[in-house]
Protein backbone atom coordinates (compact mmCIF):
# COMPACT_ATOMS: atom_id res chain seq x y z
CA UNK A 1 0.00 0.00 0.00
CA UNK A 2 1.13 3.58 -0.87
CA UNK A 3 2.09 6.36 1.28
CA UNK A 4 -0.98 8.20 2.01
CA UNK A 5 -3.41 5.62 0.89
CA UNK A 6 -6.59 4.49 3.47
CA UNK A 7 -7.17 0.82 4.42
CA UNK A 8 -10.63 -0.20 3.19
CA UNK A 9 -10.91 -0.92 6.66
CA UNK A 10 -9.76 2.34 8.24
CA UNK A 11 -12.09 4.27 6.71
CA UNK A 12 -15.44 5.81 8.39
CA UNK A 13 -19.24 5.91 7.09
CA UNK A 14 -20.91 9.45 7.79
CA UNK A 15 -24.03 9.85 6.48
CA UNK A 16 -25.18 13.79 6.99
CA UNK A 17 -29.37 13.94 7.44
CA UNK A 18 -30.64 17.29 6.28
CA UNK A 19 -33.67 18.81 5.00
CA UNK A 20 -36.56 21.20 5.40
CA UNK A 21 -38.42 21.05 9.45
CA UNK A 22 -41.10 18.25 8.97
CA UNK A 23 -39.55 16.25 6.20
CA UNK A 24 -38.92 13.51 8.46
CA UNK A 25 -35.25 14.03 9.41
CA UNK A 26 -36.05 12.79 13.22
CA UNK A 27 -37.86 9.39 12.02
CA UNK A 28 -34.57 9.10 9.62
CA UNK A 29 -32.34 9.76 11.94
CA UNK A 30 -33.83 7.43 14.50
CA UNK A 31 -34.12 4.72 11.87
CA UNK A 32 -30.15 4.78 11.38
CA UNK A 33 -29.36 4.70 14.80
CA UNK A 34 -31.76 1.42 14.72
CA UNK A 35 -29.33 0.21 11.86
CA UNK A 36 -25.79 0.77 14.39
CA UNK A 37 -25.03 4.06 13.58
CA UNK A 38 -23.59 6.04 16.19
CA UNK A 39 -26.75 8.90 16.20
CA UNK A 40 -26.32 12.76 16.70
CA UNK A 41 -29.21 15.39 15.63
CA UNK A 42 -28.75 19.22 15.77
CA UNK A 43 -25.24 19.10 15.54
CA UNK A 44 -23.46 22.70 15.09
CA UNK A 45 -21.17 22.56 11.96
CA UNK A 46 -18.22 23.84 13.28
CA UNK A 47 -18.21 20.56 15.91
CA UNK A 48 -18.01 18.42 13.42
CA UNK A 49 -14.79 18.60 11.75
CA UNK A 50 -13.33 17.91 15.52
CA UNK A 51 -16.29 14.81 16.00
CA UNK A 52 -14.52 13.39 13.03
CA UNK A 53 -10.85 13.58 14.12
CA UNK A 54 -9.91 9.98 14.14
CA UNK A 55 -11.49 6.80 13.55
CA UNK A 56 -14.65 6.40 14.42
CA UNK A 57 -15.72 2.95 15.91
CA UNK A 58 -19.07 2.89 14.36
CA UNK A 59 -20.75 4.63 11.78
CA UNK A 60 -21.78 8.07 12.17
CA UNK A 61 -25.80 9.95 11.65
CA UNK A 62 -25.35 13.67 11.95
CA UNK A 63 -28.68 15.66 11.73
CA UNK A 64 -28.11 19.12 10.80
CA UNK A 65 -30.65 21.65 10.38
CA UNK A 66 -31.53 25.35 9.83
CA UNK A 67 -31.93 25.75 13.82
CA UNK A 68 -27.76 25.03 14.66
CA UNK A 69 -26.63 28.11 15.53
CA UNK A 70 -24.18 28.24 13.14
CA UNK A 71 -26.11 27.44 9.95
CA UNK A 72 -25.85 28.71 6.93
CA UNK A 73 -26.08 26.96 3.47
CA UNK A 74 -22.70 27.86 2.20
CA UNK A 75 -21.29 26.78 5.84
CA UNK A 76 -22.81 23.41 4.82
CA UNK A 77 -21.44 23.41 1.25
CA UNK A 78 -18.12 23.58 2.71
CA UNK A 79 -18.47 21.20 5.35
CA UNK A 80 -19.65 18.63 2.35
CA UNK A 81 -16.60 19.51 0.77
CA UNK A 82 -14.40 19.44 3.19
CA UNK A 83 -15.63 16.15 4.04
CA UNK A 84 -15.40 14.58 0.46
CA UNK A 85 -12.01 15.28 0.33
CA UNK A 86 -10.83 13.23 3.07
CA UNK A 87 -9.50 9.82 2.66
CA UNK A 88 -10.58 8.17 5.93
CA UNK A 89 -14.22 9.44 5.39
CA UNK A 90 -17.14 7.87 3.58
CA UNK A 91 -19.37 10.56 3.17
CA UNK A 92 -22.84 10.50 2.30
CA UNK A 93 -25.80 13.57 2.06
CA UNK A 94 -29.31 12.26 2.57
CA UNK A 95 -32.01 14.78 2.03
CA UNK A 96 -35.16 14.38 3.49
CA UNK A 97 -37.38 16.50 0.67
CA UNK A 98 -41.13 17.06 1.11
CA UNK A 99 -44.21 19.72 -1.02
CA UNK A 100 -44.90 22.54 0.79
CA UNK A 101 -48.27 21.27 1.18
CA UNK A 102 -47.25 18.04 3.03
CA UNK A 103 -45.18 20.34 5.10
CA UNK A 104 -48.11 22.84 6.02
CA UNK A 105 -50.64 19.79 6.81
CA UNK A 106 -48.15 18.32 9.15
CA UNK A 107 -46.94 21.40 10.96
CA UNK A 108 -51.02 22.22 11.51
CA UNK A 109 -51.42 18.61 12.61
CA UNK A 110 -48.69 18.66 15.37
CA UNK A 111 -49.29 22.09 15.97
CA UNK A 112 -45.90 22.33 16.17
CA UNK A 113 -44.03 26.22 15.16
CA UNK A 114 -41.59 26.67 12.52
CA UNK A 115 -38.28 27.35 13.62
CA UNK A 116 -38.02 30.27 10.95
CA UNK A 117 -40.71 31.76 12.21
CA UNK A 118 -42.14 30.99 15.08
CA UNK A 119 -44.59 33.66 15.48
CA UNK A 120 -46.05 33.09 12.21
CA UNK A 121 -48.02 30.75 10.55
CA UNK A 122 -45.36 27.86 9.35
CA UNK A 123 -46.22 28.64 5.94
CA UNK A 124 -44.18 31.97 6.51
CA UNK A 125 -41.15 29.70 7.30
CA UNK A 126 -41.60 26.68 5.24
CA UNK A 127 -40.74 28.53 1.35
CA UNK A 128 -38.02 30.58 2.71
CA UNK A 129 -35.88 27.33 4.35
CA UNK A 130 -36.95 25.27 0.96
CA UNK A 131 -35.50 28.40 -0.58
CA UNK A 132 -32.37 28.31 2.13
CA UNK A 133 -31.88 24.42 1.28
CA UNK A 134 -31.72 24.62 -2.32
CA UNK A 135 -27.90 24.74 -3.03
CA UNK A 136 -27.23 21.56 -0.14
CA UNK A 137 -30.40 19.62 -1.87
CA UNK A 138 -28.09 20.10 -5.24
CA UNK A 139 -25.47 17.66 -3.55
CA UNK A 140 -27.72 15.46 -2.09
CA UNK A 141 -26.63 11.21 -2.79
CA UNK A 142 -29.97 10.50 -1.63
CA UNK A 143 -32.75 12.33 -1.47
CA UNK A 144 -36.02 10.58 -0.45
CA UNK A 145 -39.35 12.68 -1.16
CA UNK A 146 -41.62 12.18 2.23
CA UNK A 147 -44.40 13.70 0.71
CA UNK A 148 -46.98 10.58 0.46
CA UNK A 149 -44.79 8.12 3.10
CA UNK A 150 -45.93 7.35 6.63
CA UNK A 151 -43.19 6.85 9.39
CA UNK A 152 -43.24 3.38 8.82
CA UNK A 153 -41.96 3.58 5.20
CA UNK A 154 -39.95 6.21 5.21
CA UNK A 155 -38.05 3.66 8.36
CA UNK A 156 -38.19 1.02 5.38
CA UNK A 157 -36.29 3.62 2.56
CA UNK A 158 -33.92 4.29 4.74
CA UNK A 159 -33.35 0.63 5.88
CA UNK A 160 -33.07 0.14 2.06
CA UNK A 161 -30.13 2.64 1.29
CA UNK A 162 -28.64 2.39 4.37
CA UNK A 163 -28.69 -0.96 6.13
CA UNK A 164 -25.17 -1.83 6.91
CA UNK A 165 -25.74 -5.52 6.10
CA UNK A 166 -25.62 -3.79 2.46
CA UNK A 167 -22.81 -1.70 3.22
CA UNK A 168 -21.08 -2.97 -0.21
CA UNK A 169 -23.60 -2.38 -2.57
CA UNK A 170 -23.52 1.07 -4.27
CA UNK A 171 -25.95 3.41 -4.79
CA UNK A 172 -25.80 5.32 -8.05
CA UNK A 173 -27.44 8.48 -8.82
CA UNK A 174 -28.19 9.59 -12.46
CA UNK A 175 -28.21 13.03 -13.04
CA UNK A 176 -29.47 15.46 -15.89
CA UNK A 177 -27.96 19.36 -15.91
CA UNK A 178 -27.94 22.00 -18.63
CA UNK A 179 -23.86 22.74 -19.86
CA UNK A 180 -25.36 26.79 -19.79
CA UNK A 181 -25.70 26.31 -16.11
CA UNK A 182 -22.42 24.71 -15.29
CA UNK A 183 -21.84 21.42 -14.82
CA UNK A 184 -23.40 19.68 -11.17
CA UNK A 185 -20.16 19.54 -8.21
CA UNK A 186 -19.60 15.84 -7.47
CA UNK A 187 -20.13 14.03 -10.56
CA UNK A 188 -17.73 10.95 -10.92
CA UNK A 189 -18.37 10.58 -14.69
CA UNK A 190 -20.57 12.60 -16.99
CA UNK A 191 -21.30 11.95 -20.56
CA UNK A 192 -22.71 14.81 -23.62
CA UNK A 193 -25.83 14.69 -25.24
CA UNK A 194 -25.96 17.23 -27.26
CA UNK A 195 -25.37 15.46 -30.12
CA UNK A 196 -28.47 13.91 -30.44
CA UNK A 197 -31.95 15.29 -31.81
CA UNK A 198 -33.03 18.23 -30.09
CA UNK A 199 -36.45 18.39 -29.58
CA UNK A 200 -36.08 22.17 -28.38
CA UNK A 201 -37.01 22.64 -32.59
CA UNK A 202 -39.89 20.56 -33.02
CA UNK A 203 -42.99 23.23 -31.65
CA UNK A 204 -45.14 20.99 -30.00
CA UNK A 205 -42.29 19.37 -28.03
CA UNK A 206 -40.41 22.69 -26.88
CA UNK A 207 -42.56 22.77 -23.84
CA UNK A 208 -42.55 19.66 -22.49
CA UNK A 209 -39.31 17.73 -20.76
CA UNK A 210 -37.85 14.30 -21.24
CA UNK A 211 -39.98 12.79 -18.99
CA UNK A 212 -42.90 13.38 -21.51
CA UNK A 213 -43.13 9.84 -23.80
CA UNK A 214 -43.55 12.36 -27.38
CA UNK A 215 -39.89 13.42 -26.17
CA UNK A 216 -38.18 10.13 -25.06
CA UNK A 217 -39.80 9.01 -28.20
CA UNK A 218 -38.09 12.05 -30.72
CA UNK A 219 -34.66 11.62 -28.42
CA UNK A 220 -34.45 7.55 -28.94
CA UNK A 221 -35.32 8.21 -33.15
CA UNK A 222 -31.96 10.03 -33.60
CA UNK A 223 -30.15 7.18 -35.40
CA UNK A 224 -26.73 7.41 -32.79
CA UNK A 225 -29.00 7.24 -30.05
CA UNK A 226 -29.40 3.06 -29.28
CA UNK A 227 -25.45 2.48 -29.90
CA UNK A 228 -25.05 5.63 -27.74
CA UNK A 229 -27.43 4.12 -25.10
CA UNK A 230 -26.10 0.69 -25.51
CA UNK A 231 -22.11 1.72 -24.98
CA UNK A 232 -22.76 4.04 -22.14
CA UNK A 233 -24.86 0.64 -20.57
CA UNK A 234 -22.68 -1.40 -20.62
CA UNK A 235 -19.27 0.31 -19.55
CA UNK A 236 -21.43 1.50 -16.58
CA UNK A 237 -22.28 -2.39 -15.93
CA UNK A 238 -18.46 -2.91 -16.91
CA UNK A 239 -17.17 -0.28 -14.05
CA UNK A 240 -19.81 -0.60 -11.28
CA UNK A 241 -18.35 -3.65 -9.70
CA UNK A 242 -14.83 -2.47 -9.88
CA UNK A 243 -16.09 0.22 -7.55
CA UNK A 244 -17.78 -1.74 -5.69
CA UNK A 245 -14.77 -3.73 -5.30
CA UNK A 246 -12.70 -0.67 -4.17
CA UNK A 247 -15.01 0.33 -1.54
CA UNK A 248 -17.38 3.27 -3.00
CA UNK A 249 -21.02 3.46 -1.84
CA UNK A 250 -21.83 6.18 -4.41
CA UNK A 251 -21.42 6.89 -7.76
CA UNK A 252 -22.27 10.06 -9.80
CA UNK A 253 -22.89 9.77 -13.35
CA UNK A 254 -24.33 13.34 -15.16
CA UNK A 255 -25.78 13.33 -18.49
CA UNK A 256 -25.91 17.06 -20.12
CA UNK A 257 -27.63 19.13 -22.77
CA UNK A 258 -27.74 22.69 -23.82
CA UNK A 259 -30.79 23.70 -21.23
CA UNK A 260 -30.93 20.33 -19.35
CA UNK A 261 -35.04 19.74 -20.23
CA UNK A 262 -35.38 16.97 -22.80
CA UNK A 263 -32.45 14.87 -24.29
CA UNK A 264 -30.25 14.45 -21.12
CA UNK A 265 -33.59 14.02 -18.76
CA UNK A 266 -34.75 11.26 -21.66
CA UNK A 267 -31.11 10.11 -21.20
CA UNK A 268 -31.04 9.89 -17.76
CA UNK A 269 -34.57 8.16 -17.41
CA UNK A 270 -33.76 5.53 -19.75
CA UNK A 271 -29.92 4.95 -17.93
CA UNK A 272 -31.85 4.34 -14.64
CA UNK A 273 -34.44 2.10 -15.76
CA UNK A 274 -31.61 -0.18 -17.32
CA UNK A 275 -29.42 -0.02 -14.16
CA UNK A 276 -32.45 -0.97 -11.81
CA UNK A 277 -33.28 -3.49 -14.14
CA UNK A 278 -30.32 -4.76 -13.48
CA UNK A 279 -29.98 -4.75 -10.28
CA UNK A 280 -28.33 -1.50 -9.20
CA UNK A 281 -29.96 0.80 -6.42
CA UNK A 282 -30.71 4.15 -8.51
CA UNK A 283 -32.07 7.32 -8.06
CA UNK A 284 -32.30 9.98 -10.38
CA UNK A 285 -31.99 14.00 -10.15
CA UNK A 286 -33.29 15.91 -13.07
CA UNK A 287 -31.27 19.70 -11.74
CA UNK A 288 -32.86 21.84 -13.86
CA UNK A 289 -36.63 20.84 -13.76
CA UNK A 290 -36.14 20.36 -10.45
CA UNK A 291 -35.72 23.96 -9.93
CA UNK A 292 -38.58 24.80 -12.24
CA UNK A 293 -40.63 22.45 -9.94
CA UNK A 294 -41.28 20.10 -13.09
CA UNK A 295 -40.48 16.69 -11.55
CA UNK A 296 -43.01 14.15 -10.82
CA UNK A 297 -42.84 13.55 -7.28
CA UNK A 298 -40.08 10.61 -6.31
CA UNK A 299 -38.24 11.62 -9.29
Amino acid sequence: MSEGETRPDAVSRVVLVTGPSGAGRTTAIAALEDLGYEAINNLPLSIVPRLLDGPLARPLALGIDVRNRDFSAHAMIELIDHLTREPGIRLEVLYLDATVEALVRRYSETRRRHPLAPEDAPAVGIVPEIDLLAPIRVRADVLIDTTTMSPHELRAEVTRWFDMGHIARLAVSVHSFSYKRGVPRGLDMMFDCRFLSNPHWVTELRPLTGLDPAVAAHVAADPRYDEFLGRVRDLLLFLLPAHVEEGRSHLAVGFGCTGGQHRSVAVTEAIAKTLAEAGWQVSKRHRELERRGQTLPGV
